[in-house]
């Protein structure tokens, strides 16, 4: 599978962001798909991605880029989480954390699910404060994962590991689900709604 130039990146970035659109991602999948996922701060809708799919595909031919087909769509649930921007967009949200190798300050562990407290450091040495959800925080401990007194579970609340960015491989929000009937919650343009997507080849 091709890898992703920075050149492309930064073109699909500027791109999406000239037309008022947030970048999440742009990956290389089998097949000759390039997916582009993008966000709002009203949220994506079809008729987003489609606006979108169509600026790209006629950049793409006159930058000459190789691709079969383009997918064009919101992050869907499980957003990834990839630079500062997006950790500190995300302060109060639940994450997954995967780091690139084991932490010694964090048990030894390189995967991760908490709250996001906040992000810290100047630029180039940001750090993510993570407090664990209760599981989590005991296994850190090393504790079975057993029924446990209100006691033990509430101090376990409160384990907050602190994390270098760049040694943070993959993370990616939690989904909050929201099972309220459609007419409570609202129409469907939200990125959190799931996953909208528009594809041209």
């Amino acid at each position: 599978m091709a890898e992703v130039t920075s050149d492309l990146y930064r073109t699909v970035e500027r791109t999406v962001g000239g037309l008022g659109y947030q970048l999440v991602d742009v990956e290389r999948l089998g097949g000759g798909l390039l997916r582009v996922s993008l966000d709002a701060e009203n949220g994506i809708g079809v008729q987003d991605c489609e606006r979108v799919s169509r600026q790209l595909s006629h950049l793409f031919a006159v930058e000459q880029v190789d691709y079969q087909r383009l997918e064009v769509s919101s992050p869907g649930l499980d957003r990834r989480l990839k630079g500062a921007e997006d950790f500190a967009r995300s302060v109060g949200r639940e994450i997954n954390v995967q780091l690139y190798s084991p932490s010694a300050a964090a048990g030894g562990r390189k995967r991760f699910r908490g709250c996001l407290l906040q992000l810290v450091g100047g630029v180039g040495q940001e750090r993510l404060q993570l407090q664990l959800t209760t599981d989590e925080a005991l296994a850190s401990d090393g504790a079975k994962r057993v029924r446990r007194s209100a006691k033990s579970s509430a101090e376990a609340l409160r384990v907050v590991v602190e994390i270098a960015l760049a040694d943070v491989d993959k993370a990616r929000l939690v989904p909050e689900l929201d099972f309220r009937p459609a007419c409570e919650a609202g129409p469907r343009k939200m990125s959190n709604a799931g996953s909208l997507r528009s594809e041209r080849k």
